[in-house]
């Protein structure tokens, strides 16, 4: 068949763990090699359904498996394309394949025998590489917008930490440097900074007093009603990846039905969101209307403060406890979070001047999510159809050659 299989394993959350480097030496067997393809050979807990799901190593030598994720990797590069294997894992009828052969019971899973006895029916070799280069060019435009988004936001982050955390321009008056900002900008900074360390006529404020805090809700899921098309409903889940800010889409939406009969609340595209209990501090911000969970809470600005600042300031505030928490992780945040945490607050006449200078950035963030949507959903449209021969090779380079 070209691949080998070798049972794993993996953690049922985000945080990465370590071994150390005299141990990792010793278990090279389990020691993932670039473009090896994992495979999850168990489903996780609370129903989340991922036996089945794969992912592409992209590293040599910095992960290592345990016992409930697999490792398929190609020996016979003769026969099967490395890139091609990886999208042939992730074709449907594939993947349903394999989870209908999964071992029932308590907790399904999958075996290695399982995998090893599935059969392949793959193309010619170079057409394997044309349908993985084609479906790659979408990927990589993928990573491009993500790794441009990590720019963007780090350009976001550092404009706001120079205004209101560092006092940059105030401090660089005080020094007698040349102005670095347009000098409409530049004259709203006061010329020194008072006792406290912040710049001359700046109150602090509870960011209670800056947010308006909103509440989340879930509809019952026992009514059919409540649940279906419409209305994105955010939850912990659809956290967008590093850099990219806004969610566009999430794995559940709500009806009108199920909104006006829950404590569920619909805010506008913008409004920031802060997961407050489970997995803490996670931040988003709306690309659309949306509504959202009771785990998490909704950030308007009150007294002119706009969208990019709101996020930017929770951003920061999340920072701060960590920071605080000296490295463990906070349990929970409350509106108390909120009125405890207090922040420098300048005249109301930076509020827009700083929205002028990081709006661009974001919505160059949300167009890059909008468009790497747009191209995810290409991919996965062309994937089977490629896989199937529905569509042809050439054909499919024409598409893809439009879009990008």
């Amino acid at each position: 068949m070209g691949y080998i299989n070798r049972g794993g394993g993996f953690k049922e959350d985000n945080s990465p763990v370590y071994i150390k480097k005299d141990h990792f030496l010793s278990i090279g067997k389990y020691i993932l090699k670039k473009d090896d393809v994992v495979i999850a050979m168990t489903d996780m807990k609370n129903n989340v359904a991922i036996l089945g799901n794969t992912a592409k190593i992209n590293f040599n030598d910095r992960f290592v498996l345990n016992q409930r994720v697999g490792l398929i990797r190609v020996v016979r590069d003769d026969l099967l394309d490395k890139n091609f294997l990886y999208y042939y894992s992730n074709w449907i009828q594939y993947v349903e394949s394999l989870r209908s052969r999964a071992n029932s019971g308590v907790q399904v899973n999958l075996s290695t025998s399982t995998i090893k006895e599935s059969i392949l029916t793959i193309p010619p070799l170079r057409d394997q590489q044309a349908i993985a280069a084609i479906l790659g060019s979408l990927d990589d435009k993928i990573d491009l917008n993500r790794r441009m988004n990590e720019t963007l936001e780090a350009m976001a982050r550092a404009i706001f930490k120079d205004w209101f955390v560092d006092f940059g321009p105030t401090r660089a008056k005080m020094e007698g440097r040349a102005p670095y900002l347009a000098q409409e900008i530049w004259d709203l900074f006061p010329d020194a900074l008072d006792d406290e360390g912040k710049p001359a006529g700046w109150e602090p404020k509870p960011l209670a007093e800056c947010f308006e805090i909103i509440g989340g809700g879930t509809p019952k899921t026992s009514v059919p009603e409540y649940w279906g098309e419409g209305i994105p409903w955010f939850s912990v889940v659809d956290t967008p990846p590093p850099g990219c800010v806004f969610v566009v889409e999430t794995e559940k939406s709500i009806t009108s039905c199920g909104l006006n009969e829950s404590s569920a609340r619909l805010v506008p595209a913008g409004t920031t969101i802060i997961s407050a209990r489970g997995t803490v501090g996670n931040l988003a911000m709306t690309g659309c209307d949306m509504t959202f969970n009771q785990s998490c809470y909704a950030l308007r600005g009150n007294g002119g403060l706009g969208d990019c600042f709101v996020f930017l300031a929770a951003q920061h505030m999340v920072d701060r406890l960590k920071s605080m928490a000296h490295g463990s992780v906070f349990s929970t945040i409350t509106r108390q979070t909120f009125e405890a945490t207090t922040f420098p607050v300048p005249g109301k006449d930076f509020f827009p001047c700083f929205e002028n200078v990081a709006a661009p950035l974001f919505m160059k963030i949300k167009s890059n999510v909008v468009e790497s949507r747009t191209l995810a959903q290409t991919r996965d449209l062309l994937l089977p159809k490629l896989m199937s021969g529905e569509i042809r090779v050439k054909d499919a380079e024409k598409a893809v050659e439009t879009i990008l």
